[in-house]
């Protein structure tokens, strides 16, 4: 989403600067104000050794003739985010990478006489299977004395998070949602289970940290007078490094994470739909795939390894923890493994609505993969197939997509504990339906199974 200036809407905050876009392409703006803290990030060797260390997005300097306002001192183009994801789509490990991430530049920053005056989940992006810091102006110079004004930030959108999701339950990242600046403290200690308060870290970061600020909430707080060394800006630091490392979520296996393991599928039918995406995938030739419903990435993977740019969704949580796990083990660049329900995906959140970008609005990808899928969407959510092809045909301009008849024992076990009224299931009019908004290329019977494989083209 751009406003009509062509500014990102998640970019007007700071003062700094902002991101915006011009011919096409991506920019950022730094205003005069940020002049000397600029120029001290690019001659102190800060910004080289954090590009070169793979923990901050590059850029190059451009005309200042592509300025959006007279208040301009640079003008940036960076790299480019292939696929921007927020924190409620992270499974655990993706979130306590971006925390870790965070507090490495955070230390680096002070070797080179700088401070990170924000410390936003947001400001992360995951590139090349990496975390990596996407706002350059992050930084100020570092006075000695001076307090971690990003330090509550840290805990909110950091600590405390993981901390619910490590202790109470995974599922409490979508609190994300509800809180774009991070889990309030106040929320989260009194959700955490009282063991927590003999964890010292947790003790002083969230319990005794959200304690402090009921206290000081209708008090005058004179911050210029309050005083920090170096040496204990660099303990905190750590401290909150040391709790982070230590939070633990050991994934279980579920029905979705083990799928693959459980399947009915033969060995020779889990082979002949591979060759078969992998042939379809070859004569779609596409740039950047969308695997909905990946699992652990099965075949994700058959795409991520030819180099497309993939992105692997999935509802449960174990299955993203394993699919993202496996990309760190394996070092792979082409998959970023994120959490979507695919009947409630990201809305657009924020400021009128518009900081945080939406699922469709991120799209359309070239290719969408749905396999093992459609009878989830139809049986198990109650969409009819017209519902569930107009969406798709926002998603992509190809589809894979996998047809799974009434007949299959996977069918079966989603009709087990239900009336059967869903007379409109038929491979006929999932044709009639999806056809309405792609051209059937290809369609080719899974071997040793009674599924259908079809390639799709959007009309």
């Amino acid at each position: 989403m751009i406003t009509s200036s062509g500014h990102i809407p998640g970019s007007f905050r700071d003062p700094s600067g902002f991101v915006f876009f011009r011919d096409g392409s991506i920019y950022r703006q730094v205003n005069i104000i940020y002049k000397e803290n600029y120029d001290h990030l690019i001659d102190s060797g800060l910004y080289e050794t954090l590009v070169d260390s793979g923990l901050l997005v590059s850029h190059n300097e451009v005309g200042i003739g592509y300025a959006k306002t007279d208040s301009a001192y640079k003008i940036l183009k960076p790299e480019l985010v292939p696929f921007m994801s927020y924190p409620y789509e992270w499974c655990f490990s993706q979130l306590k990478d971006a925390a870790l991430t965070t507090l490495e530049i955070q230390k680096l920053a002070l070797d080179f006489g700088m401070i990170l005056k924000d410390s936003s989940a947001y400001n992360i992006q995951f590139i090349r299977g990496k975390s990596m810091l996407i706002d350059t102006l992050s930084f100020e110079k570092y006075h000695e004395g001076q307090i971690w004004v990003a330090y509550r930030q840290c805990c909110q959108h950091f600590l405390a998070p993981l901390a619910l999701m490590s202790y109470r339950d995974i599922r409490l990242n979508q609190l994300f949602r509800i809180y774009i600046d991070g889990v309030p403290l106040d929320l989260a200690s009194s959700l955490l289970p009282f063991r927590t308060r003999f964890r010292f870290p947790l003790l002083s970061h969230i319990h005794l940290h959200a304690k402090s600020q009921k206290h000081f909430a209708d008090k005058t707080v004179n911050v210029g007078g309050r005083k920090m060394s170096r040496l204990a800006l660099l303990g905190l630091v750590e401290n909150l490094e040391s709790a982070v490392r230590k939070l633990r979520w050991q994934p279980q296996g579920t029905e979705w994470a083990d799928y693959y393991e459980e399947t009915n599928y033969s060995p020779d039918a889990l082979h002949h739909k591979k060759q078969l995406v992998t042939e379809f995938l070859v004569e779609i030739n596409p740039m950047t795939v969308w695997d909905l419903g990946a699992n652990t990435g099965l075949f994700s993977r058959i795409a991520s390894d030819k180099g497309i740019q993939t992105i692997s969704f999935d509802i449960d949580p174990v299955s993203v923890e394993k699919n993202y796990l496996k990309c760190v083990e394996k070092g792979e660049s082409n998959i970023l493994p994120l959490l979507l329900d695919l009947t409630n995906p990201s809305p657009s959140i924020g400021w009128e609505n518009q900081e945080r970008t939406s699922f469709l609005e991120r799209g359309p990808a070239d290719t969408v993969l749905a396999l093992a899928l459609i009878h989830h969407l139809a049986i198990s959510n109650n969409l009819p197939f017209s519902n569930i092809a107009g969406f798709f045909s926002k998603l992509c301009n190809s589809l894979i997509i996998e047809f799974v008849p009434k007949s299959d024992s996977q069918v079966q076990r989603l009709l087990a504990t239900r009336e059967d009224i869903f007379y409109d299931y038929t491979q006929q009019i999932f044709e009639r339906e999806f056809g309405k908004h792609f051209t059937i290329e290809h369609s080719a019977r899974i071997r040793d199974s009674e599924r259908t494989l079809y390639l799709m083209r959007k009309r």
